[in-house]
């Protein structure tokens, strides 16, 4: 394994995230098939998918589950941070393969992203950052943008002779999350406040991104769908918790935010 992104540098990072699906087997298969997880546990209806050894996603099955509702908070997607952008690339010639339908196809400045759904509705985001040092600034502050990404071109990228996707690279890792919230000021001021996230970026009341080290977010939370919601429901598809990874000394401990996101910290 070489090293991990900047991402999983910072003092506390994304290590885990928990889905409940109403068929963790089905599920597991897409994120396997799609996404080149690795299984790595299985245990009374729970499955832990991962890579390089390293478990990225647990999904927990229960047929009386309700499907999850968009306008209500929750997960909004998990994103995938992939170590290249030949990896990127390799990723989108597997998803023509496969034909799977692509909800879109963004250049951020910090980064190159892709997005799609799984069968029950979980937002995913596929993305690779730009290195640091190239990340535009204004003020002093990291500067985000929504411009087109050009997905023939980025495949077009690869070297000649290039053996194409192989599975999820060993350094991959969740680099961040993008919740949906019912007030993102709200929401800002807990990650500030319970969390110790520094805000990086704001939209408005719309949308907030947040992170520690200084990379550019490792918690997003946006109230695109969701303005106004309140509590989630319990016995909803969707998100299970988050898990955090501290490098900084902090405790273990879990939490739940304004609408009931279980927000974990373990000791990394």
């Amino acid at each position: 394994m070489g090293q991990l992104p900047f991402a999983a540098d910072a003092p506390v990072s994304v290590a885990r995230v928990g889905l409940k699906a109403r068929d963790a087997e089905s599920l597991a298969d897409y994120y396997i098939k799609v996404m080149g997880l690795e299984e790595l546990r299985r245990s009374n209806g729970t499955i832990g998918l991962g890579a390089g050894g390293r478990e990225l996603l647990e999904i927990e099955g229960s047929a009386s589950l309700q499907l999850g509702d968009e306008r209500s908070a929750g997960l909004y997607h998990t994103a995938f941070l992939l170590p290249s952008r030949d990896d990127l690339a390799r990723w989108v010639g597997h998803a023509a393969e496969l034909g799977i339908g692509i909800s879109g196809a963004s250049d951020h400045l910090v980064s190159e992203a892709i997005y799609i759904y799984d069968p029950e509705g979980n937002g995913i985001e596929i993305y690779r950052d730009r290195q640091p040092e190239e990340w535009p600034r204004s003020e002093g502050r990291v500067s985000m943008a929504t411009e087109r990404l050009d997905l023939r071109a980025l495949h077009a990228s690869l070297p000649k002779g290039d053996t194409g996707w192989s599975g999820v690279p060993e350094d991959a890792i969740v680099g961040h999350v993008h919740l949906r919230v019912g007030d993102t000021k709200t929401a800002e001021d807990w990650w500030n406040d319970e969390m110790k996230f520094d805000t990086i970026v704001s939209y408005g009341d719309s949308a907030v991104f947040l992170s520690t080290g200084g990379y550019h977010h490792h918690i997003g939370a946006n109230s695109w769908q969701s303005a106004g919601a309140g509590q989630r429901a319990k016995d909803r598809t969707g998100l299970s918790f988050v898990e955090l990874a501290a490098k900084n000394g902090k405790s273990s401990g879990e939490k739940t935010d304004p609408w009931g996101n279980v927000i974990r910290t373990v000791a990394a």
